[in-house]
C-alpha cells in the first residue's frame, strides 16, 4: 500500500495540484487585502463614508454602533458588508483565472487540419479517393 501510495503522490498532476492550491491561497490572501484595503474605502467613500467591513443587522434589536461591539456582546448579527466584501473578493479572482485561461488558450497551438481523403475530379466534377490515378465515374487520367 505505501509503494502505491507513493507512485500516486510522485505523479507529475498531483504535485502540480498541490502547488496550485498553495499558490491560490496566497494569491487569495493578495486579492482580499486588495479588496478590502484599496478597493472598499474608495468605494465607501464614493458613497457617503461608508465603511463596509462594519455595515451588519443586529438580530437582537439592542442598536450596537460598531460591528465588534456586537460580536463582543455575543449578539447574533447579519454581517452584509463583509458579505459585499466577500463576493466583490471572489468576482475578482474569478476574472482573473478567466484570463490566465483565456490567454492559456491562446497559446496553445492548433491543431493541424486533417488531410482531405477525398479529391474532385476536374473533368467530371465528383468526389474520388485521393490516390486515385484515374476516376472511376468518367475514366478519365488524372
Amino acid at each position: 500500500m505505501w509503494q502505491e501510495f507513493k507512485k500516486f503522490i510522485s505523479r507529475g498532476n498531483v504535485i502540480d495540484l498541490a502547488i496550485g492550491i498553495i499558490i491560490g491561497g496566497a494569491f487569495g490572501k493578495i486579492v482580499t487585502s486588495f479588496v478590502n484595503d484599496i478597493i472598499m474605502p474608495p468605494i465607501g467613500l464614493l458613497l457617503g463614508k461608508i465603511d463596509f467591513s462594519n455595515l451588519f443587522i443586529d438580530l437582537t434589536g439592542t442598536g450596537y454602533k460598531t460591528l465588534a461591539q456586537a460580536k463582543e456582546a455575543g449578539a447574533p448579527t447579519l454581517n452584509y458588508g463583509v458579505f459585499l466584501s466577500t463576493v466583490i473578493d471572489f468576482l475578482i479572482v474569478a476574472f482573473v483565472i478567466f484570463l490566465i485561461v483565456r490567454q492559456l488558450n491562446k497559446m496553445k497551438k492548433p491543431e493541424p487540419a486533417p488531410a482531405p481523403a477525398t479529391k474532385t475530379c476536374p473533368y467530371c466534377a465528383t468526389e474520388i479517393p485521393i490516390q486515385a490515378t484515374r476516376c472511376p465515374h468518367c475514366t478519365s487520367q488524372l
